[in-house]
């Protein structure tokens, strides 16, 4: 079995499962923009997300000899571990519930902000828990300063999405010459608009909208799956609150389940590797996807259509991207514990600086702040910037597990 022992090794474990959790929400964020169903999406994301947990199970769980403390990951599945497997497995449910929100919440409240919301969350509750569960071993002058510095991105995060919400008021407003003094165009009357206008100026909405109009936005509108127009925030925020929530508690059930720092193992019984630890988290992440989404092809929520098995099965149009952002994610999730276990859960909670890696395919791909003004485009940089010494400031708090 192969352990990561070193800090350097621990940190390159944080980084990259940085880029890759940051990475498959842009994905799926990018299907459900182009119109495929968010229940299509996720049962083919949860298919090889489980798949990465069983090839790391299989690689690294499996490399070298195991010993009697250590031993490798198919030899732990015959003993009595089950305290800890059920920790594990409570884990990978919070995580599942968590993951299935904010496919919602992303299209209510953006992919930048509702992974700061969520991430923020995670830190404050997450890595608290984690520092006293891992007995101290993360340094407090400097990782609470780090929680800290989250809280401020949060803070320029939400005047972000209150700044930026406001650019878009004033473009959808003045967008058109058939609604009312000053009515806010905020739902399917939009779309409606935009389509006479077309038709009047003899001209085809096959050209493609620049970022940030207010022609973007309603073509955005009327393309995405999970249509937004006319609904409160309040819906979305509920979403996102409660995936962080749910963020928040995987990693500290995690780190029971490997650390056993309540004493729930029988004598002589070995903690849980990190690879199986990961495995049972996965395969409960994966059944309880399978049974929500199934139940949402035939009973959708927030108005989506109906679908089907059959239909599922039959809709290839962005299969291929929904199952890279499956591995993305669990090789994300994977070397995030890697890293946890050698330099502290606390400071693996360093990945949570994600919404870095979200806000750039969000620019870079959604065009989100695009033609956006001065005061958003400084409260995103000062975002951006707390975030990243936030990431510098969690990862120089790690300690090592003896």
């Amino acid at each position: 079995m192969y352990l990561v022992e070193s800090k350097g090794g621990a940190i390159a474990c944080m980084l990259l499962a940085l880029v890759f959790l940051g990475t498959w929400p842009a994905i799926l964020t990018l299907l459900e923009r182009r119109g495929r169903l968010p229940q299509h999406t996720y049962l083919d994301y949860t298919i090889t997300n489980l798949l990465a947990a069983v090839i790391i199970a299989f690689t690294f769980g499996e490399i070298g000899n195991g010993t009697i403390e250590k031993p490798n990951f198919l030899n732990q599945l015959s003993q009595d571990n089950w305290p800890s497997v059920l920790f594990a497995m409570a884990g990978g449910i919070v995580l599942s519930l968590g993951n299935l929100a904010t496919q919602y919440a992303w299209a209510f409240v953006g992919l930048s902000v509702t992974e700061v919301i969520t991430s923020s969350i995670t830190v404050v509750i997450g890595t608290t828990l984690n520092y006293f569960l891992d007995d101290k071993i993360n340094k407090a002058e400097i990782l609470f300063p780090g929680v800290g510095c989250f809280l401020i991105a949060v803070c320029f995060g939400s005047a972000v999405h209150s700044s930026n919400a406001a650019d878009n008021k004033k473009k959808l407003t003045s967008f058109s010459d058939d609604t009312k003094d000053g009515e806010m165009i905020n739902d399917a009357h939009a779309s409606e608009t935009y389509a006479k206008k077309d038709l009047e100026n003899g001209s085809a909405s096959n050209e493609k909208a620049k970022f940030g109009t207010a022609h973007f936005l309603i073509e955005l509108e009327n393309k995405r799956a999970i249509k937004v127009f006319g609904k409160g925030t309040l819906i979305g925020l509920s979403i996102t609150f409660f995936a962080g929530f749910c963020f928040s508690l995987f990693s500290p059930a995690f780190n029971l389940a490997t650390n056993d720092q309540w004493n729930t193992l029988k004598n002589g019984v070995p903690h849980l590797s990190v690879y199986t630890a990961f495995f049972y988290f996965s395969v409960s992440c994966f059944v309880i996807a399978i049974i929500l989404n199934i139940t949402f092809l035939y009973k959708p929520v927030l108005n989506l259509p109906k679908s089907s098995i059959k239909a599922y099965l039959s809709d290839w149009e962005g299969r291929w991207w929904a199952l890279l952002a499956g591995l993305l994610c669990g090789f994300g999730n994977g070397l995030q514990f890697m890293g946890g276990q050698a330099a502290g859960y606390a400071a693996a909670d360093a990945v949570q600086a994600l919404p870095l890696v979200s806000t750039f395919w969000g620019v870079l791909l959604f065009g989100e702040y695009r033609r956006s003004s001065r005061k958003t485009y400084v409260l995103l940089i000062g975002m951006l910037s707390m975030f990243i010494v936030a990431v510098g400031v969690l990862m120089a708090s790690s300690g090592h597990r003896k």
